[in-house]
């Protein structure tokens, strides 16, 4: 069963963005400085057109300083909010590149096992739709939200310079928007972050369905796998039904705030100028200032919707961010060597694979693992390389790379993918690693050679060629020990055939860990040890095990046997 990675408390993301804005302090009060000075200039507005109205109701024609005034306040006002929002937005990508580069490196540093418990659903949708929605609201809402909050205060502010009953009346409107907000945000958190859940789940059921389909066909457990998918796409579907009606009942609830507060300022004004204690202007510009905060009040009220999405997601990604590291384990060794002691393995919730296993690989030499389905050596090469740490015993090992059956080819120039081993490594170096493992032929013949583009969107590989662009980063990273793990299960008779002759030049002068998928491969190494059950059963070169009779002659029999029938 999956275990979700956590997702952080309101207050922990609260303190994890004031951690990565406090080195920015200087950019964030200049910023957040000069919009206070844009959004004040643009607030002379209104005092200025009531200014007009009171030159025309009493028949005065000196309008053209005025309009002027106007003319220098949108022109100011407009270059200052430029800037700010320039400044907040430079402010919000620093942030957000930091985030995302923590996340990042944090999530690559998890142990395998608790990524694996998760699922690949879980991390996909964090450092995809939660990145991207949390980037959304940095570019979005974060400069509005500013702008749109200053200008309430200032507004605010100038409603009471002009007279205090007009603030007192503006704030009629104040309890249904505060009320509003709040059971706004009491239904929208809890509903935010129980749709990134389904929306990870979801995703999660997808990559399991369609990376199992030759599978799910074989067993004829497609309905139950639709079912399956229906099912969490109908509770995402809801989810996102019941937040679309929480948005309706927001907005009408806002137009209800809104005439109640025009009708009481509007009424306000009216009283004032029949009394005298207010001039018809005084009236007007208070009327507008109100109007002028329909904008920025239902802007920010309704940016608490992206506000909140962007809060569930930035939880799940903070939540990821504060998760221990797993700490390399003490395994420094000299020399090219490998020491497995006494070590025994259980994943999580599971029963034991390994136990009690002691291994030795020399320098230089090549020692292939041999076994059944189960028998635990893929489990071992991973403890070797360092992707988990061994639940007891102790392994020390040199510097270690490992190949896998399943090869990611990244997107880009081939050229880029090589170079993830080597960065500094010239086009030579990268021609000559290729040449080592059969593949610079079909590298020259494609479209731009080491150019063409490759991965997602590029040019196809066959599995083969994948295996041999791995085993040419191996050789760009030189390492003292090579782990290999079935580079060869992937690439039929044919490519395997190929790949053997790859990893030989591939691991030549290197020692060398092989779980072989094909008994040849493990024939030419220099030692054989055979697994069973968890447990090191033979260990002793193909021909004294051939001679013994024992498990590896019984497989050797029965791998021969299948050849000369196919």
């Amino acid at each position: 069963m999956s275990e979700l990675l956590p997702v952080a408390t309101t207050g922990r993301v609260r303190s994890a963005v004031q951690e990565m804005v406090r080195p920015h302090r200087r950019l964030a009060i200049t910023g957040f400085g000069v919009l206070v000075a844009a959004t004040a200039t643009g607030l002379a507005t209104q005092p200025l057109l009531g200014h007009i109205v009171d030159l025309v109701a009493a028949g005065r024609g000196e309008l053209l300083p005025p309009i002027a005034l106007l003319v220098l306040v949108a022109v100011g006002a407009g270059a200052l909010t430029a800037l700010g929002l320039s400044q907040v937005a430079r402010l919000g990508e620093t942030v957000l590149a930091e985030l995302r580069e923590r996340f990042v490196d944090h999530a690559l540093s998890l142990p395998l096992e608790q990524v694996e418990r998760a699922g690949s659903g879980d991390l996909t949708a964090r450092v995809s739709a939660d990145v991207t929605r949390v980037a959304e609201a940095v570019r979005g809402a974060l400069p509005e939200l500013a702008r749109s909050g200053l200008t309430i205060v200032l507004t605010m502010a100038g409603l009471a310079l002009i007279d205090w009953r007009f603030l007192l009346a503006a704030l009629v409107a104040a309890p249904v928007q505060v009320l509003t907000a709040r059971w706004y945000v009491r239904h929208a958190v809890p509903l935010y972050a129980a749709q990134r859940i389904a929306t990870g789940a979801q995703q999660q059921q997808l990559l399991d369905s369609i990376a199992g389909a030759a599978t799910v066909r074989a067993f004829l457990l497609s309905g139950e796998h639709l079912d399956r998918v229906g099912g969490r796409s109908r509770a995402a579907i809801d989810l996102t039904v019941r937040g679309l009606r929480l948005v309706l009942g927001f907005y009408s609830r806002l137009h209800v705030a809104e005439f109640a507060g025009l009708a009481a300022v509007v009424l306000a004004g009216f009283w004032m100028v029949s009394t005298g204690t207010a001039g018809l202007g005084e009236a007007t510009a208070a009327a507008l200032y109100f109007h002028g905060l329909f904008g920025p009040v239902n802007t920010t009220l309704v940016l608490l919707d992206d506000a909140q999405a962007a809060s569930a997601a930035l939880a799940r990604l903070v939540g990821v961010i504060d998760l221990p590291a797993q700490e390399p384990p003490g395994r420094s060794l000299p020399g090219a060597r490998v020491e497995v002691r006494g070590v025994s393995h259980a994943y999580a919730g599971g029963q034991p694979v390994l136990h009690e296993v002691d291994l030795t690989v020399g320098e230089g030499e090549r020692v292939a693992l041999v076994g059944a389905s189960g028998a635990g050596k893929t489990t071992l090469a991973k403890l070797v390389a360092g992707l988990h740490p061994a639940a007891s015993g102790s392994i020390g090992a040199g510097e270690v790379v490992m190949v896998t059956q399943e090869v990611h080819v990244f997107a880009g120039p081939l050229a880029d993918d090589l170079r993830l081993a080597r960065p500094a490594a010239s086009d030579e170096e990268l021609r000559r690693a290729l040449d080592l493992v059969d593949a610079l032929d079909w590298v020259e013949a494609l479209p731009d050679g080491l150019a063409t583009v490759v991965g997602e969107g590029g040019q196809r590989l066959t599995p083969a060629q994948r295996q041999q662009l791995a085993l040419a980063r191996l050789v760009l990273a030189d390492p003292e020990i090579a782990v290999l793990d079935e580079a060869t299960a992937e690439a039929g008779s044919a490519g395997a055939r190929v790949l053997e002759k790859a990893i030989d030049r591939a691991t030549s002068g290197r020692s060398a860990l092989l779980v072989a998928h094909r008994l040849s491969q493990a024939a030419a190494a220099d030692r054989i040890v055979v697994m069973d059950g968890g447990r090191v059963v033979e260990s002793g070169t193909h021909q004294d095990l051939l001679d013994s009779g024992g498990r590896y002659a019984g497989l050797w029999s029965a791998w021969t046997e299948g050849r000369g029938r196919g």
